[in-house]
């Protein structure tokens, strides 16, 4: 008699090989819109399943995993897991996997593309021209270049590091500030400056987040950091969007100290923090001077398909007893016998 097969929850839409890769050894319960589940569906659609492909708008705690006692992984298409509880799945036995590489280089080009508007002041100059208002070359919307610019990088992990390499050919002054500073040689090859994050704020044109949410991070962003920027500097945040106090940008947009905010990131997406806001900030989405774009980060049709691929495999890893690419976690006493 066959054995039965595994099932598999992929909680949104995936592109057909990722669907094939997995269904040749699984039973895929897919997400054929491109919608998000609500928690109460993919709780319903997990409660008899082996594995889970996560995405972005989930969360999974301890009450999820004991709603859900069949689990054996839940792979992560995604690098950021603070929506994830790594601890309480090792607890039960669950591997938490993420996707660590894919998503940086997709990241810090994005970062750059949105630098490039908020100082060049594209958006403003293309609703001029579709408002019927260009009537030829006049001295208006004149911005901040990134040639010549000073760029100050919180933080130099991975992302950091690659938007650094991404501005080598803009010949700014690149600073950086981290807890664990740069190896001399690293410094010396992306020409960055490791500064105390005093002298990078009353330097930098331009501020980039480029750093994890964690505990010490939330709000990172607040009213006395944004007064020790530079005045008429930029902040771009493509990390997470809880390191931002939005009603205090907000603040220091319509005052005139900070010249633009752009964000791919917002809190309302932090799902693990209860007292985040329900939507963003009615303030930034009614300004002239920012740019705001939906968690358009690894947003490549070739790197979306891969970062779901090698999330497919990690849940195939696991199902065969192994242990999977990409563990944030050890448990202790994986659940079950080999499936797959």
């Amino acid at each position: 008699m066959q054995s039965m097969r595994p099932r598999v929850v992929l909680s949104s839409w995936v592109h057909p090989e990722v669907r094939d890769r997995l269904g040749a050894a699984c039973t895929v319960v897919a997400n054929d819109t491109r919608e998000a589940l609500t928690p109460d569906e993919l709780e319903r659609r997990c409660r008899d399943a082996h594995g889970l492909m996560a995405f972005m708008p989930e969360r999974v705690d301890e009450a999820f995993l004991a709603a859900c006692p069949e689990l054996r992984i839940v792979a992560c298409a995604l690098k950021g897991y603070d929506n994830f509880d790594a601890d309480a799945c090792a607890r039960r036995g669950v591997w938490l996997t993420i996707v660590p590489d894919l998503l940086t280089a997709p990241t810090a080009e994005l970062t750059i593309g949105l630098m490039i508007a908020l100082g060049r002041n594209i958006l403003p100059g293309d609703r001029l021209v579709r408002g019927g208002g260009f009537r030829g070359w006049r001295p208006v919307l004149y911005g901040q270049g990134i040639d010549g610019s000073t760029v100050g990088l919180i933080g130099a992990g991975s992302v950091g590091k690659a938007v650094a390499r991404r501005l080598a050919g803009f010949r700014a002054t690149l600073l950086y500030t981290d807890a664990a500073p740069l190896p001399p040689d690293q410094e010396d090859e992306l020409r960055l400056h490791r500064v105390s994050q005093e002298e990078l704020l009353a330097r930098s044109d331009f501020v980039v987040l480029c750093l994890p949410l964690l505990p010490g991070t939330r709000h990172l962003v607040s009213r006395d950091f944004l007064a020790r920027m530079q005045p008429g500097a930029a902040l771009v945040n493509t990390a997470r969007g809880s390191l931002v106090d939005e009603e205090a940008v907000a603040d220091a947009l319509e005052s005139g100290r900070l010249a633009g905010y752009a964000a791919d990131v917002f809190p309302m997406e932090d799902w693990a923090l209860p007292d985040r806001p329900a939507e963003v900030s009615a303030r930034l989405r009614a300004s002239g001077r920012t740019v705001l774009t939906p968690h358009l980060g690894s947003a490549v049709e070739r790197v979306r398909r891969e970062i779901a691929l090698q999330a497919a495999d990690s849940i195939l890893q696991a199902l065969r007893g192994e242990v999977p690419a990409g563990a944030v976690n050890r448990p202790a006493s994986p659940r079950g016998k080999r499936l797959a």
